[in-house]
């Protein structure tokens, strides 16, 4: 089993998958999209990805405001969500994905990475940050039905 961890944004698409043991996020790619308005090559590219590692779930960053409101991006990503449900049979699970851009960006820093290299990066290691919190969760979930 695995889980694929994306950062849906409005040129790009990070996307991060876990290894079988549920345990790591790799980063795999950035989809970029040649229009906000048009899905179906993204679309298609992710259910390639989760073709190819073998994807049973999609978790999907949620971009809620920083007072936990929902603005226009979230019912984008709710949009977003539906469509992946149904081009590729999975069930996609929306995760708060607040500040994991800045996350990305501050670890990029401090390995290092070139302010010109990290847009290239950013959305990747975000999609890395999202699926890797959500895995945290299932481990803890997972340890507290054992006690």
């Amino acid at each position: 089993m695995r889980v694929m961890g994306l950062d849906f944004g409005s040129k790009t698409v990070g996307v991060a998958v876990s290894d079988p043991l549920l345990v790591t996020a790799q980063g795999v790619e950035t989809v970029f999209r040649k229009s906000p308005d048009k899905l179906r090559q993204t679309l298609a590219r992710i259910q390639e990805l989760a073709a190819e590692y073998e994807v049973d779930r999609i978790v999907l960053g949620y971009p809620k405001h920083m007072n936990n409101t929902e603005g226009e991006r979230c019912e984008k990503t709710k949009e977003f969500a539906r469509m992946l449900e149904q081009r590729t049979g999975l069930a996609v699970d929306l995760w708060d994905e607040r500040l994991t851009t800045a996350a990305a960006g501050q670890v990029m820093m401090q390995s290092g990475v070139r302010r010109q290299e990290r847009k290239a990066y950013v959305d990747k290691i975000a999609a890395c940050l999202i699926l890797q919190g959500y895995l945290d969760m299932l481990h803890c979930q997972k340890e507290m039905k054992q006690q």
